[in-house]
């Protein structure tokens, strides 16, 4: 049977991780998001707080642009010309070697796009209304409600960033995607069965 990889790319609280994690129970595979920070840091010797902060949001002074975009180095640590530009470097690297030994899920992190040579590769965006978006992280991540969207919107546009960045293309757009969800319209559960039908006829 064909490996399955499944990239799930997804708005601040539309419930991304969520539905990818219970996609990856379902198929009975592999689920990877905060997992592969502590791989990062593992690999890096940087803090997994630094890499939780800055592994999907753009700062200002990477030089991914002039190094080149998702390629391959032998030595990240040497080559990259900042922290940000190393991490990306290096998580590109550990996505690819994720890939290669199971099937799985991976949650963020231009995974899309790291993999987008393989033949296998389910890629999905998931989005919401903001109010759908602000419900959900004020009930479920303890956001205070006067604030989320605020916070929602900024991370979206640091993620966003950091996506063009590295990559020259339009996070969100839906021809970068197999399968663009409304979580908000849908509901979780109809996500996660759309994308597990979708993934059986790879």
């Amino acid at each position: 049977m064909e490996k399955r990889i499944i990239t799930i790319s997804r708005e601040c609280g539309s419930g991304g991780h969520t539905i990818g994690k219970l996609v990856a129970e379902r198929l009975g595979i592999a689920f990877y998001d905060k997992e592969i920070i502590e791989m990062v840091a593992a690999k890096t010797k940087l803090s997994p707080d630094f890499i939780s902060s800055h592994g999907e949001y753009f700062q200002n002074g990477s030089l991914g642009h002039i190094i080149g975009y998702g390629g391959r180095f032998a030595s990240p640590i040497q080559t990259a010309s900042s922290l940000q530009d190393q991490m990306y470097f290096v998580q590109s690297e550990l996505i690819r070697e994720i890939a290669e030994k199971e099937p799985c899920v991976i949650v963020g992190r231009c995974a899309d796009y790291v993999l987008r040579e393989r033949n296998d590769l389910l890629n999905v965006f998931i989005h919401s209304e903001m109010p759908f978006k602000v419900e959900r992280s004020v009930h479920e991540h303890g956001l205070k409600e006067g604030e989320a969207e605020k916070i929602l919107t900024k991370r979206d546009k640091a993620r966003a960033q950091h996506y063009t960045f590295y990559t020259r293309q339009t996070w969100g757009s839906a021809m970068n995607y197999h399968l663009c969800l409304d979580s908000g319209a849908l509901g979780v559960d109809r996500c996660v069965r759309l994308i597990c039908e979708a993934a059986g006829r790879m």
